[in-house]
């Protein structure tokens, strides 16, 4: 009888040791300026130094993006620059020129400092796996930043299947000619090829892992993200014209580790109860067909992060 408490002490001292292990994701259903700054400090990292605010601007045309009315508070908060990169397809992002016109016309030069980080060039940075990357290309000013809050809007992807913290680290931070290599699984960084190469959808996917890795080792842990789970369409902040959102807003999610955040909002698409006026069946259809819930075991399987996590409820607190 001792022996069988003893070895029950010792599983469970196991247990509690795992559970401990495990990554920890905030939550709040409130999708607020206020919320934002309460969910990042929940994380209990202080953004210090020069902070980068790594968002989407939106492309021309697109309204579902995340506003600068609702991110003002913590973007202040932080003393944070909002930094973006040039698309890799034709469109109102793709030459800095036309960037800065939507930057303005999306209202986010006219509050926060703003930094187009490939505008005048870019840089390579190491990649740890190397299955297709040889290296990560990203904007030349990314030296210019001590701290990264990686504050993105989670949503479906024409290419992805979704978009959230994972892509933000990956596509966002890439300058024109990353992107072209990430979405090529390495065939070239050549934006007019590149989609001439893109059959290989598992490769992309890893790409993508592979590419957040390496800016997430790049600031050393001096990075936070954050995902904002509204205005929830099949289509990116990338698409001009999105599809409507059929899925109701969920709330914000946010944790040291990019893989339980994207996964954690991945479980609450998939296990919502969907209904009239608030389905989930497009956004999983869009998900599923890209296979994209394969990022996050990718990434986890190169060490990037960790699909286990441990959810804590702002809300409840």
């Amino acid at each position: 009888m001792k022996n069988v408490r003893l070895l029950l002490t010792a599983v469970l001292m196991l247990i509690s040791a795992a559970v401990l292990a495990q990554p920890t994701v905030y939550f709040t259903r409130e999708i607020t300026p206020e919320s934002l700054v309460k969910i990042y400090k929940a994380l209990g990292v202080e953004a210090t130094g020069r902070v980068a605010v790594k968002i989407s601007t939106g492309e021309g045309g697109n309204t579902h993006y995340l506003k600068p009315t609702l991110i003002r508070q913590l973007v202040e908060e932080v003393n944070g620059t909002i930094v973006e990169c040039c698309t890799a397809y034709p469109g109102t992002r793709m030459e800095p020129k036309k960037h800065w016109e939507t930057i303005h016309e999306h209202g986010f030069d006219s509050i926060f400092a703003v930094d187009l980080m490939d505008e005048f060039g870019q840089i390579r940075i190491p990649v740890k796996d190397h299955k297709h990357l040889r290296y990560n290309i990203v904007g030349s000013h990314l030296p210019n930043y001590d701290f990264m809050i990686n504050l993105a809007h989670f949503k479906g992807h024409a290419m992805g299947g979704f978009g959230g913290v994972l892509k933000n680290a990956s596509i966002g931070v890439a300058s024109t000619a990353g992107k072209a290599y990430i979405h090529s699984a390495g065939y070239t960084d050549d934006a007019a090829d590149a989609w001439n190469h893109i059959e290989d959808q598992d490769g992309f996917l890893e790409s993508m892992a592979a590419a957040a890795q390496a800016v997430h080792n790049y600031f050393s842990g001096h990075v936070i993200y954050i995902n904002v789970m509204n205005n929830m369409s099949v289509d990116c902040d990338c698409d001009g014209h999105p599809a409507k959102p059929e899925l109701l807003d969920m709330g914000i999610m946010a944790s040291l580790d990019p893989v339980a955040v994207d996964q954690a909002c991945l479980d609450m698409v998939f296990n919502h109860k969907g209904k009239p006026g608030d389905d989930n069946k497009p956004l999983i259809e869009r998900i599923n067909r890209q296979h994209g819930t394969y990022i996050t075991d990718y990434a986890e399987q190169i060490g990037l992060g960790s699909k286990t996590y441990t959810l804590v409820d702002l809300d409840k607190r």
